[in-house]
Formats: C-alpha cells, sequence, structure tokens
C-alpha cells in the first residue's frame, strides 16, 4: 500500500491506474476506522483490482467546531489497518492540500441536493450536506472511481451523494453497503470511541428500541411508532433523542400512513451524553 499526501501525486497514481484499464473502487474516510469501514473496504477489494481510501476529516462538515475538534484521530492505526485489508492506496491529505488558502478562501458553489438535505440532519446541521457535497465532489474527481463505497448507517448521505452525482454529471456507482453493528446491536461509529463506559452501557438501547418497533408498527400507526421509539430511549439514562423521523426511503419526506410508500425507513439521532449517534432503521419494502 502506498500513502499519498499530496494531489498531484494522486493524480499520477489515477493516471497509471486508469492506463492500465483498472476500475477504481473508492472508500471516502474520515479515519478512526473500525469493523464498518473495513466491511466497505473488503467490499471494494473484492470488486476492484485498484482500492483508493481517503482518510480525511473535512472541516467543512462540522458546523459545531467543537465536534470538529474532538472528532477521533488515529492515523497510524488506520494505515495499518488499510494495509492489511489490501488497499492499494490511501490518500491522507492536509487541510491545505484540499483547501488551498483554507476552507474559507475556496470558490462557493452551492450544489443542488434536492429535499434529501433539507430534512433530518440537514435541518439539524445547517451547511453539513453542502461541506459533504464539497469533499465528496472532490475526491470523486480527483480519483475517478468506478465504484464508491458508502455505509447505510449515513442512510440520508447517501440519497444526498446519489443526487449530487446526477446534478453535477459524475460518473460513478454509488455502492451502498449494510450497517455493521457491534455483538450489542451498537451501529458501529468512529465516534463511539467518545462514549464513557457508562454511556457506551446503555448506547445499545437505540437499536433495541428501534427493532422493538418494527414489530410495534405492524399493529400500530406511524405516529405511535414514532411516539414509543422516542418515550423508549428518552427513559435511557444519559440518552435524548435530537430527532427520530419515519420516512419515504427515496424522498425522505416524512409519511404520516404505512400505505404511502412501499419503502419506508425510520432514521434517529440520539445524544448519549455530549456524544450524537445515528442510526435507522427498514419498516416497510416491497421493491
Amino acid at each position: 500500500m502506498i500513502i499519498i499526501r499530496k494531489v498531484a501525486e494522486l493524480l499520477d497514481f489515477v493516471e497509471h491506474q486508469k492506463e492500465q484499464g483498472n476500475a477504481i473502487g473508492l472508500v471516502p474516510t474520515m479515519g478512526a476506522l473500525h469493523a464498518g469501514h473495513l466491511s466497505l473496504v473488503e467490499r471494494a477489494v473484492s470488486e476492484n483490482p485498484c482500492v483508493i481510501a481517503s482518510v480525511f476529516v473535512n472541516p467543512t462538515q462540522f458546523n459545531n467546531p467543537t465536534d470538529l475538534a474532538t472528532y477521533p484521530r488515529k492515523e497510524e492505526d488506520d494505515f495499518r489497518l488499510l494495509a492489511q485489508a489490501g488497499v492499494t492506496a490511501v490518500f491522507a491529505p492536509e487541510v491545505d492540500e484540499m483547501y488551498p488558502g483554507g476552507p474559507e478562501a475556496q470558490p462557493r458553489h452551492e450544489f443542488d441536493l434536492g429535499t434529501a438535505a433539507e430534512v433530518m440532519e440537514g435541518k439539524f446541521r445547517p451547511g453539513h450536506f453542502q461541506g459533504v457535497a464539497q469533499v465528496v465532489s472532490l475526491l470523486f474527481r480527483l480519483c475517478r472511481p468506478t465504484r464508491a463505497y458508502f455505509g447505510e448507517k449515513d442512510f440520508q448521505q447517501i440519497a444526498v451523494i446519489r443526487n449530487m452525482i446526477k446534478t453535477e454529471g459524475i460518473d460513478v456507482d454509488i455502492v451502498a453497503c449494510p450497517i455493521k453493528r457491534a455483538d450489542d446491536g451498537l451501529a458501529l461509529s468512529s465516534r463511539n470511541a467518545l462514549l464513557t463506559p457508562e454511556q457506551r452501557e446503555v448506547a445499545p438501547e437505540i437499536h433495541k428500541a428501534l427493532e422493538y418497533s418494527v414489530g410495534y408498527a405492524r399493529e400500530h400507526s406511524v405516529r405511535a411508532t414514532h411516539d414509543t421509539v422516542v418515550e423508549r430511549i428518552d427513559a435511557v439514562p444519559h440518552m435524548k433523542v435530537e430527532y427520530f423521523e419515519i420516512v419515504d426511503a427515496r424522498t425522505l419526506l416524512p409519511v404520516e400512513e404505512w400505505e404511502e410508500s412501499p419503502w419506508i425507513v425510520g432514521c434517529i439521532t440520539v445524544y448519549c451524553g455530549e456524544v450524537r449517534l445515528i442510526d435507522n432503521i427498514t419498516y416497510k419494502k416491497e421493491i
């Protein structure tokens, strides 16, 4: 595995791979890798002769400076795990390499991300998805991947990125990969490392409440299902639901009746202490 720090070096590497006729798989990450990331890498390695993983904590997608400052960084461990997983190259630039002169000096481009970027995370984290689109579109243009791999834990992000590549005319296949969970059901996340032992003990209650609600939903309304999830989680020490939305999986707009859509997903964000955790669950998929 080679480690690339400079954009010019990355462009040369990609051009060489294209000359060889190699399909490129891209796994964008912000580092602090866990088994969820590595499941994406394994899928990419199995489907592409060349795999590039990025390790870059992107400042433009953080609307909370504290969240950016406390985001876990474990570069040496990340490189070791990526090498073991069979990655061809890791792109790990400094901020000034991605954004010469700093993020604030970059020409402002407003991406057309559709209504999927305006709800849930878009509502509670203003500007977040514009920042995501900025860095992901840049990675796509630099790496020219055949396929790019994202985890379904970030369900809304995948929908937004699909909208972005359509409006920006970027030719890449977005591969959505299943959520990887700990044995107790907690969705794996780099932020889990920030949980105290007491918080880590109760954090699996998020998934437990979502799982319970799938059976509950068979005999109850959308509103009742929503309310029971929020009530169950808010009753747990250290836990507070920021939002829980039951939505059409394609538009991400809320539904009021189970009959409104053939594909319905519940998306949730919970504060466990000061740590913000996200998860989702499918209620209905008839396609």
